[in-house]
């Protein structure tokens, strides 16, 4: 009984003891099946055990496991392909949470809904709403980077190429000066007697001439010599690189007349490629990393980063980024930088003024700013810090009540220089506010930007900007901004006033033309053109093309290559990248063909001078608001413009948003026709003075529809039809009840 009680302590005890008394009582063994039956049970505990074991910081990162560092519980959450450790509450941190409850229910009413969870005060911010904007951030440095490297690649191709080419011409006219003199042209080694006479090696190297290759990257003959001063002598015969190394291999024998090892066998050129494909560098600096979830998910999920800077002002947020860092196991491309993200860039431009021309550029390929609130007081040193042959500025402001609204139109320009305004389209007018700004910050150094993919996302907007150093481009960058006349207060039409004019001009030779920068003409009145009401100013912003079709179309590639299971915001970033792509409108001029045949590419000058000619957009809903009237279906007023032979889309900002080329007198004519031929209105019901009752005529007595000239208007609801048949989705709903930015995080 002592046996069999002893069986139950432990699965490793029953094992230990059948493996001891096997020899002793076979006889016994079948009689003793319930031994097995707890071994597995036990097994089966071991392993639920170990799925909720507590692991250290050391141990492989995986969703939902509880680590436990230095006495602080963590929970571990998986984002992409990184992981994160959220420290749990603890009792302290509850109990204050509970008394602040306490106390904001004293104070607020009893039918005042307490905050959602998420709300409380964090010590590092991490919130899941924004995993839209890092997973579409991690494609679009992809897709940015891929083209990048390549580009990086054929330059250092280039700059290895004409260095050979050098080399090689530069061995040819030593090799004839030589001939010329008499000289032998290469020197052959000396060897000792015993080398000579201990070595086969160098029997079979007779006769095998001492040149340089014309690759440097492939390996010259190494000499085998085994006698003191060989080395010495070999290094005579040239100055490559590969002659260099053979020459310490020979150096490192030790004279006894053995034979050294047989010379490594030539690098290939395309060995050598591979190894300058690794060497590319590409560098990211996520400025404001809070948790450092963005690092983690770069060094993860893009494969040819070679370095990560994570920084952060609060100590505890520095000390959250090294223990992701460490946990992911990230220490060789993840650099940890506490420090104010002003500092750390200032610091690096500093470096960037005293370097030394022949040295490398320390400056990033991708610098992300994603602040909570504006990201207006980093812009100028971000500008800065990035690479200025082609570096992406990311940006992320969530500050919408600024730039998207007209409630504080003072701190919209202090912040951004210039102001929005609360109408339909102003969420499209934010981000060309905010483009401004990175455009007034880059100009002043000599840089251009051109935007690749700009995006109005729930509460918050995100931009994608090349930076590039072009003085001659920034010349055009006055007239790719303008002033917003705004009728917001009557109809919501609306004039754009360019600051400066780019006008194409022939050269004196008149074998060319050239683009002079000149003053615009006033665009805008005090009164609005259609209804007559009080017009009003907005801006200056950017007005040049907020989307870059080909860039949005790398990205969609990005997506369709990658995973769901990496990516869980997928659907919705197919349907936004696919209504961004959809909503470019460009010039007439640019699509036209020339006597049936493609129009030619435009040149350089011409693309630094295109501006988006059919900014903004509307709602059928709005303009049918003003009319007093029931808002036409979507695809009977596409119909409509359509038929008139104007281009329509819509806009990622709003739903229901309809984007045309068509002026706002062919808007209105069509609106009118909608009254007359689809939805009659009382006009008793409408109040003499405002912007309807002019619009539709009525303050004229004795109007008629034959005063209505305009072309013929029919609503065909097939014509609206949208060719797309992929069901996508382009707008998302708000997933939870008290949904948005979160609180601050608070940390020291």
């Amino acid at each position: 009984m002592r046996a069999l009680t002893f069986f139950t302590t432990s699965a490793r005890s029953v094992r230990r003891l059948i493996s001891l008394t096997s020899t002793r009582i076979p006889t016994t063994l079948p009689s003793l099946g319930f031994v097995s039956i707890r071994t597995a049970t036990m097994s089966t505990d071991t392993a639920g055990a170990d799925s909720t074991a507590v692991a250290s910081i050391a141990s492989r990162p995986a969703h939902q496991q509880l680590v436990v560092h230095e006495g602080i519980r963590y929970t571990t959450i998986k984002e992409g392909l990184a992981y994160i450790l959220v420290p749990e509450e603890s009792r302290a941190d509850k109990k204050k949470a509970a008394d602040r409850k306490k106390a904001a229910d004293k104070k607020k009413p009893a039918d005042k809904k307490p905050p959602a969870d998420g709300q409380a005060v964090q010590q590092v911010f991490y919130n899941p709403i924004q995993q839209f904007n890092r997973d579409l951030t991690v494609l679009a440095i992809k897709a940015f980077g891929r083209e990048r490297v390549e580009l990086k690649e054929a330059a250092n191709r280039a700059r290895f190429e004409k260095f050979s080419d050098k080399k090689r011409k530069r061995k040819a006219g030593k090799n004839e000066e030589q001939l010329e003199e008499g000289d032998r042209p290469t020197k052959s080694p000396k060897h000792s007697a015993d080398a000579t006479a201990g070595s086969a090696g160098v029997e079979q190297g007779e006769g095998i001439p001492q040149t340089e290759p014309d690759h440097p990257n492939i390996a010259a003959p190494v000499p085998e010599a085994g006698a003191a001063g060989g080395a010495g002598e070999a290094a005579v015969t040239g100055d490559s690189v590969m002659e260099d190394i053979g020459t310490a291999e020979a150096a490192a024998t030790n004279g006894s007349g053995e034979a050294p090892p047989a010379p490594p066998a030539p690098r290939d050129i395309t060995e050598a490629k591979k190894e300058e494909k690794k060497a590319v560098p590409f560098t990211i600096l996520d400025a404001l990393s809070a948790s450092g979830l963005r690092a983690l998910r770069y060094a993860q999920e893009i494969p040819f980063v070679t370095s990560v800077t994570s920084n952060d002002l609060l100590q505890s947020a520095v000390k959250s980024i090294k223990l992701n860092v460490q946990h992911n196991k990230l220490e060789d491309k993840i650099v940890v930088s506490h420090d104010d993200a002003l500092a750390h860039m200032y610091t690096l431009i500093a470096k960037e003024c005293r370097r030394d021309k022949s040295a490398r550029s320390e400056k990033y390929d991708v610098v992300d700013l994603d602040p909570y609130g504006s990201a207006a007081p980093f812009l100028d040193a971000a500008v800065q810090a990035v690479r200025d042959d082609g570096g992406l500025l990311c940006v992320t402001c969530t500050d919408s009540g600024v730039w998207a609204s007209n409630g504080y139109p003072e701190k919209c320009f202090a912040l951004y220089g210039g102001t929005s305004s609360n109408s339909f389209y102003s969420h499209e007018l934010g981000l060309r506010v905010v483009l401004h700004a990175i455009e007034a910050s880059a100009a002043k150094y000599g840089l251009a930007i051109e935007p690749l993919l700009s995006l109005s996302i729930d509460f918050y907007l995100r931009l994608f900007v090349r930076i590039k150093k072009s003085p001659a481009a920034v010349k055009f960058q006055a007239a790719k901004n303008m002033l917003v006349h705004l009728c917001d207060h009557g109809c919501g039409a609306f004039t754009t006033q360019p600051l400066l004019v780019n006008r194409e001009a022939p050269n004196k030779n008149g074998s060319g033309t050239f683009y002079k920068h000149t003053y615009a003409k006033t665009t805008g009145s005090q009164s609005c053109d259609h209804c007559g009401s009080t017009t009003h100013v907005a801006g200056p912003v950017y007005g040049g093309y907020i989307q870059s079709p080909q860039f949005i179309k790398r990205v969609l590639a990005e997506l369709r290559a990658s995973s769901t299971d990496v990516y869980g915001t997928t659907e919705r970033m197919r349907g936004m990248l696919q209504t961004a792509l959809e909503e470019v409108l460009p010039a007439i001029s640019e699509t036209q063909e020339a006597d049936g045949e493609s129009k030619p590419a435009p040149s350089q000058e011409a693309e630094m001078a295109a501006i988006d000619p059919y900014p903004f957009y509307f709602h059928p809903s709005r303009v049918a608001g003003i009319l007093h009237c029931a808002s036409p279906p979507e695809r009977k007023l596409k119909g409509a413009l359509r038929g008139l032979g104007y281009r329509v889309t819509r806009s990622h900002c709003k739903p229901g948003s309809v984007k045309t080329d068509a002026p706002w007198s062919v808007i209105w004519h069509v609106m009118r026709e909608w009254v007359r031929q689809e939805a009659p209105v009382t006009e008793a019901n409408i109040k003499p003075g405002c912007a309807g009752y002019r619009l539709l005529g009525l303050d004229k007595p004795g109007r008629t529809e034959a005063d209505d000239k305009g072309p013929k208007v029919v609503f065909d609801q097939s014509l609206g039809r949208d060719t797309a048949t992929a069901k996508l989705v382009r707008y998302q709903q708000n997933p939870r009840e008290h949904w948005g930015p979160l609180g601050k995080a608070k940390g020291k």
